[in-house]
């Protein structure tokens, strides 16, 4: 792995206090703008002064900016950090930089991403992203009514890599709205003619334009969306008001930010699933820090390969059977 030039560190890496703690810890986010991230580095840095650590950020330049995450794994290697609290970009190829972290003796936990393999990491913590899918599947469902052999389907992905966080709420979606998965371990492969298209966006409101634009384009019939993350719906949104179809489709995503929030509230998302980013983050801090001080590992939620760290469906239009809140309970819980 090529070595970061000093002047690239420092344009990259943000830090926590004036000097370095006994335990310093690692965030590598995404990307710095997208509301999620930034919340998560808020949680992780105020966890991080409560415990006495040192806490360095790190971002890519984009979605997908994958050497850029190569690189920052190094320099936490390099720096002798404790620990890495990751959110892969491209989850398969970041693998042999985490387990050369691993090998250097750092606790390395993915959130909200699972690494592909998930025991790549040695701990996720993040929301049931297949649920969060399923979610907004059931309620679009529900939503649209009996006959769901007329619906008409676009898909908003992040981008052609398929990070798992993207392929879990893509296929729990599509199996929550009655689409037959064919490989659950990827999206695009689905013989289901209701599926328009599946489009990336970056998980960006640029993106989520010109995505609708496509989807709008190969078939004007489009009446459902399901869109990775919010930022990608509200672009979508400005789309649909050009075209004259916001009463026209029905749009879910899933973040749960206060921005995304308010759309539901607004009607410009009929439902969202809510994760927690700074819950992630500040559990990832203290994992870190009790890694540093007894070796212990944190340890999943029973029955699942991971811990989960909760998800809730905000609508304001509920559907039997779907458990949710309402828009302004979610405002409470919101981030961003």
């Amino acid at each position: 792995m090529k070595k970061l030039l000093p002047a690239a560190i420092a344009a990259t890496v943000m830090t926590s206090g004036a000097a370095f703690a006994d335990t310093s810890v690692c965030l590598i986010t995404k990307t710095d703008t997208n509301p999620f991230f930034v919340k998560m580095r808020e949680g992780a840095e105020a966890k991080a002064a409560e415990l006495g650590m040192t806490l360095k950020s790190f971002a890519g330049k984009i979605d997908g900016d994958h050497e850029t995450q190569v690189q920052a794994i190094e320099t936490c290697i390099l720096d002798g950090a404790s620990g890495i609290l990751l959110t892969a970009s491209d989850t398969s190829s970041i693998v042999p930089a985490v387990q050369q972290a691993r090998d250097a003796g750092l606790l390395v936990i993915a959130l909200d991403t699972p690494l592909s393999p998930i025991d790549a990491a040695d701990a996720t913590f993040a929301t049931d992203n297949f649920l969060a899918g399923e979610l907004i599947g059931k309620w679009a469902a529900g939503t649209y009514g009996s006959d769901l052999s007329t619906a008409k389907i676009g898909m908003m992905n992040i981008n052609v890599s398929q990070p798992t966080v993207g392929v879990l709420r893509n296929q729990g979606f599509l199996q929550g709205f009655g689409i037959d998965l064919a490989d659950p371990a990827k999206w695009g492969d689905e013989s289901d003619g209701r599926i328009v298209n599946n489009e990336v966006t970056n998980a960006n409101e640029e993106g989520g334009r010109k995505s609708m634009e496509n989807l709008l384009t190969m078939d004007a019939g489009t009446n459902v969306l399901y869109t990775i993350n919010e930022p990608a719906a509200a672009g979508a949104h400005e789309t649909l008001k050009d075209f004259g179809k916001v009463d026209d489709v029905i749009v879910v995503s899933v973040d749960g930010g206060c921005p995304g929030v308010q759309a539901v509230a607004d009607g410009a998302i009929g439902a969202t699933s809510q994760q927690y980013p700074l819950l992630m983050a500040s559990l990832g801090v203290e994992a870190v820090k009790a890694w540093a001080e007894t070796g212990a590992k944190p340890e999943n939620t029973p029955g699942k390969d991971f811990f989960d760290t909760g998800v809730a469906l905000v609508t304001d239009n509920p559907v039997d059977g779907v458990p949710s809140i309402s828009s302004a309970e979610g405002l409470q819980l919101c981030w961003g």
